[in-house]
C-alpha cells in the first residue's frame, strides 16, 4: 500500500471540524504456484530471513535485505504452537498443498501513516490483523518495512486453508450434491451424481476485499484520532465519495524519492498539472457562485429601476479617478464591461441574472465532462503503464523459465526487482480480463488521445469564462461601492 501523503490544509469541512484526507491504496493478492511463487519465498523476502522450501528444496536468502524493522506471527488459539516458527508454518502450508497451481497464501499490503510513532503503527497493525483475520481462524505473518524514505508499510501474509480444532489442516472446499425440488440427488448420466464445490470458509468471498479495505481505513482513522492527528484516509474513490475532484496518479516510491531530491519526474508533472486543474475548477466555482447569488438578489431588488447602462454612467460621473493612470485603468475596465453587456444583450439586472444562471449551468456541465474524462484517462493511463511494464519485463520472465532448475534461484534473486514488476503487471492484466475487459492497448491509446483533446477543448472554454466573470465582478464591485456610499450618506443625514 502506498504511503499516506497528507496535504497541508483541510479539503473537507463538516460543521466546525476540518478533516484532512490522504491517498488510499491497499492491494490484496494471492500467492500461488501457477505464477512461479511460493509461500516460503514470500515469507523469507518479507521477513528478511533465510528459509528453505522443503517442497522443492529451494533456499531463499534475504538476510541482506534492508528496511525490515519488525516481524511477527499471530495465530488462532487452536493452531499448533510450533507455527510460531516462520519456517515451520509456511513449509507446512507448502507440504499440504499438492497441486501445481495451488493457492498458498493471501497477502495484504497496507501503508502506515508517518504521523504515528513506531509503537502506534505496530499497535494499529496488530489490532487490525487480530480482529479481522486471526479471530476468523487465519494464521498471520506480518512484517513492517521502513527504509526511512517516507514510505513505511506492512506486509500481512495470511493462510488460506483453515485449521481444524485438533490443529490439523482442514479442507478448503467440500463436495456438495445438487438436489432436485424433492431434495433428491440428480443423476449425471454417467453413473454418478451431479455436484459442485463449496468453500469451507467465507474467506474468499468477493465482498471481502472491499470490507477489509474499509476496515483498514476505519482502524487507521481511529488510531490517528487517538494520537490527536487531523489526517484521515478514505478507501473510496473520489467518485464514490461524491467529490468532483480529479484524482492524482500513484507516484510510487521511486518517483517520490526523486521528487524529494528535486528531480522532476513525469508522474510528478502529471500531478502538478492535475493540481493546477483542480485549482482552476475550484477558483471558477467560487467566483461564479458569488456572482450567481449576488445577481439573483439584485434582480429581485432592481425591478422598475434604471437600466444597468444608466446606473454605470451615473456611477462614473459620481466618482472621477484622481490620477491619469487610474483614469486609463477605469476606462479599460468600463470598455470590457460595456462590451460584455452589449454582446450579451443585457440591459437590466434580470437579464444579467439570466446570463449568470446560464454561465453557472455551463460551468457545472463542463466540470462534469472534465472530471469524467480525467477519471477515465487515469484508468487508461494505468492500463497502458501496466501493459508497457508487462512488455518490458516479459523477456526476463521468459529467460527465467529457460534457466536450469539448479540456477533458477540465483537468476531469480539477481533479477528480483524486474520479476516483481512483471508479476505485478500480470496480476493487473489478469484482473482486467477476469472483470471482462479485453486487453487492447491500441484502443486504449486512441481513446486516451480522443479524451485528452476533448478535455483540453473543455478547459479552453472554462478559462474563457474568466473574462465574462471578471466583467460581472467589475459591475458587482461598482454596485457594492455605491451601496456603501449610500449607507454612509444616509447615516450622515440622520446625524445632522
Amino acid at each position: 500500500m502506498r504511503v499516506c501523503h497528507f496535504p497541508a490544509g483541510p479539503i473537507s469541512t463538516i460543521g466546525r471540524r476540518c478533516f484532512f484526507t490522504a491517498i488510499f491504496h491497499c492491494p490484496i493478492q494471492i500467492i500461488q504456484r501457477s505464477q512461479g511463487k511460493s509461500a516460503v519465498a514470500a515469507a523469507a523476502y518479507r521477513s528478511g530471513e533465510k528459509l528453505v522450501n522443503e517442497w522443492d528444496g529451494m533456499t531463499h536468502d534475504y538476510t541482506r535485505k534492508g528496511g525490515v524493522v519488525h516481524t511477527e506471527i499471530m495465530l488462532p488459539s487452536h493452531a499448533p504452537p510450533e507455527f510460531q516458527d516462520r519456517s515451520t508454518l509456511w513449509n507446512s502450508v507448502e507440504q499440504i498443498e499438492k497441486s501445481s497451481d495451488a493457492q498458498l497464501a493471501r497477502e495484504i499490503e497496507v501503508a502506515l501513516p508517518v504521523e504515528l510513532s513506531r509503537a502506534e503503527q505496530l499497535a494499529l497493525v496488530r489490532s487490525f490483523v487480530k480482529d479481522n483475520f486471526v479471530d476468523a481462524g487465519m494464521c498471520a505473518d506480518f512484517a513492517i518495512h521502513d527504509k526511512g524514505t517516507g514510505n513505511p508499510h506492512a506486509h500481512i501474509m495470511l493462510t488460506i486453508r483453515p485449521i481444524r480444532e485438533d490443529g490439523k489442516w482442514g479442507a478448503k472446499c467440500r463436495k456438495v450434491y445438487d438436489l432436485d425440488s424433492q431434495g433428491q440427488r440428480i443423476p449425471d448420466g454417467k453413473g454418478g451424481w451431479k455436484s459442485h464445490r463449496e468453500d469451507t470458509t467465507d474467506w474468499n468471498q468477493r465482498g471481502n476485499a472491499e470490507k477489509w479495505r474499509a476496515t483498514w481505513a476505519a482502524y487507521t482513522n481511529r488510531a490517528l484520532e487517538a494520537a490527536g492527528r487531523p489526517e484521515r484516509i478514505d478507501h473510496r474513490s473520489y467518485k464514490r465519495q461524491g467529490v468532483d475532484k480529479i484524482p492524482t496518479v500513484h507516484m510510487g516510491p521511486a518517483a517520490s524519492q526523486m521528487e524529494r531530491r528535486g528531480i522532476v519526474t513525469e508522474k510528478g508533472n502529471i500531478n502538478r498539472e492535475i493540481a493546477a486543474d483542480n485549482k482552476l475548477l475550484k477558483e471558477i466555482k467560487a467566483r461564479i457562485t458569488r456572482l450567481y447569488n449576488w445577481s439573483k438578489e439584485q434582480s429581485t431588488q432592481s425591478q422598475g429601476r434604471e437600466s444597468i447602462m444608466d446606473f454605470l454612467l451615473q456611477a462614473r460621473q459620481d466618482t472621477a479617478p484622481a490620477s491619469q493612470y487610474a483614469k486609463v485603468k477605469s476606462l479599460k475596465a468600463d470598455a470590457k464591461l460595456f462590451n460584455f453587456l452589449m454582446e450579451n444583450g443585457i440591459s437590466s439586472m434580470e437579464q444579467l441574472y439570466e446570463k449568470v444562471s446560464a454561465m453557472n449551468s455551463g460551468y457545472y456541465d463542463l466540470r462534469g465532462k472534465i472530471v469524467k474524462a480525467e477519471r477515465r484517462l487515469s484508468v487508461l493511463n494505468e492500463h497502458l503503464e501496466m501493459w508497457a511494464q508487462y512488455q518490458k519485463y516479459k523477456s526476463v520472465r521468459q529467460k527465467l523459465d529457460k534457466v536450469a532448475p539448479a540456477k533458477r534461484e540465483q537468476f531469480a534473486q539477481r533479477h528480483s526487482a524486474d520479476l516483481a514488476l512483471f508479476d505485478a503487471a500480470v496480476r493487473y492484466l489478469d484482473t482486467l480480463k477476469a472483470s471482462g475487459e479485453s486487453i487492447t492497448p491500441k484502443a486504449w491509446r486512441m481513446e486516451a488521445q480522443r479524451l485528452t483533446a476533448e478535455k483540453e477543448a473543455d478547459y479552453l472554454k472554462m478559462r474563457a469564462m474568466r473574462e465574462d466573470i471578471k466583467a460581472i465582478e467589475t459591475l458587482k464591485k461598482t454596485a457594492d461601492r455605491l451601496a456603501r456610499e449610500g449607507q454612509t450618506q444616509h447615516r450622515e443625514e440622520q446625524e445632522r
